[in-house]
């Protein structure tokens, strides 16, 4: 017994010492998954990404179920889809249904919809009660960072003024690190970890870069929207050289695990503004991003072939964290394959897509236009009305499609007509994942 109690005195107090990590999640807004330098990119330079890249587990095939933003950043939050989370757009619509709900609730229909996130445990919730110190920069919807979780943040959202989607928050990169620097600072010497939401309004609009970025990519030929858009890029990785040097430079960077993704795709239209099949489309330009995962020492870095979705950001940070992970989080944790360098055991991913504007802010199915599916390299999308939640079939040129993706990345062939049979399996999948009814 006694040379037993010696050697746990030996071995345990050094596995028992090691830290609970810190976590830095990175959170693009409004990119295309193909607008980076690892991803080959001819003309858009992200050294610091690209370094980040070669530290992490990359997931070229990563994806957010839902390609606008609040939905997707509400999943990140909380874990779950849209339609489980009830924020399934940006907005609530000014229609019948939303007006007699907040006459019967005596309370304004945005912060009705708000009020999603208090039923909901959050990611920075469940770090706090972890013991984490967790700070909200960037956008931010569900009105203030308190609101969220989060023990200390930047935004004081809805009713204040400029509270849609972030208010003081929307400054964090544009206008520099320091308020994260004090809050590293602050979680340092407090000897806590810390949780740290980086949702920079980059590259998003307004396109406006610093002239030294946006003269780089100006050359004959190449419209201004476009050049504009480039550089927007570029200032979102300036930012993220920082946000991973401070980490550097504070001793800190050993123990933090780093998490990027974003929020939905964008495909730059020349003239301005975005173009179709991106943001708020199921097309691949609205859904698919790089996620990426470094944590040194404890994940070897290296291209993963797998399918990986945002809805398994909560549940492999919560396991990090040493919290256990809620049975009702839809998402895998993906710590041990990170850890181990083990296969991801799913080859099926599901997403939806609704309208910008919520019809009715109780019944998801009044705003659904889109079920999606991919199997390995096969991706199923149902379309409907937005209004009803009834499914739209041919001859609408809305019907079921259905793309290989290996074959046809840009989904420019509809092989629907040709494979009724994988359509009915695919179909099945999605009708189990998240079956809809119509009203």
């Amino acid at each position: 017994m006694t040379a037993l109690l010696l050697l746990l005195s030996l071995v345990l107090p050094s596995q028992l010492s090691q830290p609970s990590p810190n976590v830095v999640l990175i959170i693009s807004d409004d990119q295309a998954w193909t607008d980076y330098g690892f991803m080959g990119h001819p003309s858009i330079q992200t050294p610091n990404l690209d370094k980040l890249a070669k530290q992490s587990v990359v997931f070229r095939r990563g994806y957010v179920p839902t390609p606008l933003c609040r939905p997707s950043l509400t999943t990140l939050a909380t874990g779950l889809y849209a339609h489980q989370s009830l924020i399934t757009g940006n907005d609530p619509a000014n229609t019948k249904e939303n007006q007699t709900y907040a006459a019967r609730s005596g309370k304004d229909i945005r912060e009705l919809l708000i009020s999603n996130v208090d039923r909901n445990l959050t990611l920075p919730r469940a770090l706090a009660r972890q013991g984490y110190l967790t700070f909200q920069s960037g956008k931010w919807w569900e009105g203030s960072y308190q609101r969220g979780g989060f023990t200390h943040g930047m935004t004081r959202g809805y009713p204040e003024k400029g509270g849609r989607h972030g208010d003081d928050g929307l400054t964090i990169g544009r206008k520099g690190l320091n308020p994260i620097s004090e809050f590293m600072d602050l979680a340092i010497a407090s000897q806590k970890p810390f949780f740290l939401w980086y949702a920079p309004f980059l590259p998003h609009t307004p396109h406006n870069p610093p002239p030294r970025l946006l003269q780089k990519y100006q050359q004959d030929g190449r419209p201004k929207a476009l050049a504009s858009y480039y550089a927007m890029c570029e200032w979102l990785d300036e930012t993220c050289g920082e946000l991973l040097d401070q980490l550097k430079n504070k001793g800190v960077d050993e123990n933090t695990l780093v998490i990027y993704v974003t929020d939905n795709g964008w495909i730059q239209h020349p003239n301005g503004g975005y173009a179709a099949r991106s943001k708020r489309s199921p097309y691949e330009g609205g859904t698919r991003t790089p996620i990426m995962f470094r944590w040194p020492g404890k994940m070897k870095p290296g291209e993963r072939s797998e399918l990986c979705s945002s809805i398994d950001i909560v549940p492999t940070i919560l396991a990090a964290a040493g919290v256990a992970v809620p049975a009702n989080l839809p998402g895998l944790n993906l710590l041990p394959n990170l850890q181990q360098g083990t296969p991801v055991e799913r080859n099926v991913i599901f997403g939806e897509s609704f309208a910008h504007d919520m019809a009715d802010i109780q019944d998801p199915r009044s705003s659904l236009l889109y079920r999606w599916v991919i199997q390995d390299q096969m991706k199923l999308l149902l379309t409907y009305d937005g209004r009803t939640g009834r499914m739209k079939y041919p001859p609408s040129d809305r019907g079921p499609q259905l793309f290989d993706l290996k074959a046809d990345p840009r989904e420019e062939v509809d092989i629907s007509s040709k494979h009724p049979e994988l359509i009915e399996e695919l179909s099945t999948l999605i009708w189990d994942w998240y079956p809809v009814r119509a009203k």
